[in-house]
């Protein structure tokens, strides 16, 4: 379930997908709610493009490390990209 980052106190998350685009935060975040996985999003700036890259903004969602690998894995059944490590 979506969680506020004050949910998380001290931990530390670890990030799972970087979305792009609306519909496909919207997507990690119906499943990783029907996993019953808890999870935060940050809008934050990352950098796009090949030949003229630019400040993009997008959906950082992150879990707590014990969902990590089960995340990664709904990230991957899904179609989308995990971030390398």
């Amino acid at each position: 379930m979506k969680q506020e980052p004050e949910f998380f106190g001290d931990q530390e998350l670890d990030l799972i997908f970087i979305a792009k685009k609306l519909r496909e935060a919207l997507k990690l975040e119906e499943l990783l709610t029907a996993a019953n996985i808890d999870y935060a999003i940050e809008i934050d700036e990352y950098r796009g493009g090949f030949i003229f890259q630019t400040l993009r903004k997008g959906a950082f969602i992150y879990v707590l490390p014990a969902d990590l690998e089960r995340a990664r894995q709904i990230v991957l059944d899904a179609g989308l990209k995990v971030p390398s490590t």
